[in-house]
């Protein structure tokens, strides 16, 4: 039993998922449950709308409609049949959608976000469903918060591990094990049925929760590249492929922003050794990048960019030590206001992080700092991660850019650059 998971590009208009059939056509003898992300940039136009509909904007009935549009045109470069139920299933879960823009927002934005944002996923693995069992690739729609259960951690769901490995193990994979079952990435279900989706680009991480639950054989993700590189190709010349990756060297990669896999990918399928495989879904039969227990790395230089970051740095207004109970009064504000560190530095006098650009979020947790701490940012800056690096090669990456921080370790280097 494998698990695929196609990501927007691959699914981004009706000839990509055209050909998405025709990679699933050469696996027809294996037990396969599909994974999609929405189409193209769904997601963003979504997004757009739930804001659009959480200020009552006028702006929301145009970006609704074009929403429509795009995926009516895609069906009909799909679908063949004018009689088919995939057309009124479609209909329906637009109807769906206006229905909900026509009342007034009752929740929490994130709330809303996840409601509104979620369908993407929907729409497009009904589209694709219908399409592949059009054309004889035999399949069954499921809906993937009837398997993944969360809690109510709106845009950024923690799963249920327990209930969520029970109920896919009883009731979805005795279904896999018939036929192929095509659902979507990125959402869950909560306790209190409402949609949670489980963090941007999360599709790579449902389909590591599938295949935890079903004991997959392996998980494969299809990108419009070969596999993993050593760095962007735009950024970084002569690239290169890297063919096996160790879990660890995956995980830290991914966390300090690889693209290419979500960073909660890796721990479901490195706690029960299943394999991960990043493909070419233009190349199908390449050899990609395989992540497991048995690499056997190259210590080639992994340059690794995380962009539009903001470098926090906190002091004390008195010019005493930052402490113990500073630094624990620290996090429980980054806790609260639900900012992850990507880098810190601490040093006598004073504490620096390196996040993500979340300006609302950042915006309060600044005035917070504020009280106790003399607090000042920059914005705008890129983390950049060096890992088995050479100081040639850092030279040629860094050039003149001014470097506002440096952190380096055994196998690794970081710096926070202009």
């Amino acid at each position: 039993m494998k698990v695929f998971k196609f990501g927007g590009a691959s699914v981004r208009d009706a000839a990509a998922v055209k050909n998405v059939a025709g990679v699933l056509s050469l696996f027809q003898k294996e037990q396969l449950l599909v994974v999609v992300s929405a189409m193209g940039k769904t997601t963003n136009a979504l997004e757009q709308l739930a804001e659009a509909y959480y200020k009552k904007l006028k702006t929301k009935h145009a970006l609704y409609n074009e929403i429509k549009s795009f995926h009516d045109s895609v069906i009909a470069g799909l679908l063949q049949n004018p009689n088919s139920n995939a057309y009124d299933d479609i209909e329906n879960l637009f109807i769906e959608l206006e229905c909900m823009l026509e009342t007034k927002p009752e929740s929490s934005f994130d709330c809303v976000y996840d409601q509104i944002v979620s369908y993407g996923e929907v729409f497009s693995s009904r589209i694709i469903s219908a399409y592949l069992n059009e054309t004889g690739h035999r399949n069954r729609w499921m809906d993937a918060q009837n398997f993944i259960a969360t809690d109510n951690t709106y845009r950024e769901g923690k799963v249920d591990w327990e209930i969520t490995q029970e109920m896919i193990a009883k009731k979805l994979r005795p279904i896999v094990n018939k036929q192929m079952v095509v659902t979507q990435g990125f959402i869950g279900r909560s306790q209190d049925l409402k949609t949670v989706t489980l963090g941007r680009e999360g599709s790579d991480y449902s389909a590591a929760i599938f295949a935890y639950g079903l004991d997959a054989e392996s998980v494969t993700i299809w990108k419009d590249v070969e596999g993993v590189m050593n760095g962007d190709p735009k950024k970084i010349k002569n690239a290169v492929k890297l063919d096996a990756l160790s879990y660890t060297h995956a995980i830290e990669m991914a966390y300090y922003g690889a693209t290419v896999i979500h960073p909660k990918t890796i721990q479901p399928l490195q706690s029960k050794h299943i394999p991960l495989y990043v493909k070419s879904f233009i190349n199908p039969k390449g050899k990609g990048t395989t992540v497991s227990t048995k690499a056997k790395e190259k210590n080639i230089p992994t340059y690794i960019s995380k962009q539009d970051q903001v470098l926090v740095s906190i002091s004390s207004k008195d010019f005493s030590f930052i402490v113990e109970d500073n630094l624990s009064g620290i996090f429980s504000l980054l806790a609260k206001h639900r900012i992850n560190i990507n880098l810190m530095q601490n040093s006598a006098i004073s504490f620096s992080i390196c996040v993500n650009n979340k300006p609302e979020q950042l915006a309060e947790l600044k005035k917070e700092l504020s009280k106790h701490f003399v607090v000042k940012s920059n914005e705008g800056v890129e983390l950049l991660t060096v890992m088995h690096y050479d100081e040639k090669g850092l030279k040629k990456v860094i050039g003149s850019r001014n470097i506002l921080l440096e952190q380096r370790t055994r196998t690794g280097v970081q710096f926070v650059l202009e």
